[in-house]
């Protein structure tokens, strides 16, 4: 009997059951999180669950990274629209930066 560990929920891949996106154990993954740590970081998560998304994603590896890839181009596209909708916002959280780095 196979079992279902990802569901696609609209546009979004989460590990079925959950509100865990597919998207957060694959960067775990990527970032060399062992199996263990990645389920440890996720507590609502079986480690039984992160084998099953890992090796999902090992098996649709062109269709997720594409959906990845996807995702941080959406992401660029609306930080570069709210930077423009309002760039001052933007000015002053820089310069806030730069004035709490000098301060440390």
């Amino acid at each position: 009997m196979s079992k279902e560990y990802v569901e696609q929920v609209g546009q979004a891949y989460r590990v079925a059951g959950t509100r865990v996106s597919l998207d957060s154990i694959v960067y775990s993954f990527w970032n060399g999180d062992s199996p263990e740590s990645i389920a440890q970081a996720f507590p609502v998560l079986t480690l039984e669950q992160v084998f099953g998304a890992i090796a999902y994603y090992l098996d649709h590896q062109d269709d997720v990274d594409e959906y990845i890839k996807q995702g941080e181009a959406d992401y660029e596209a609306k930080r570069d629209a709210a930077r423009k909708a309002d760039p001052m916002f933007y000015q002053k959280m820089a310069e806030r930066r730069r004035q709490m780095k000098t301060s440390v």
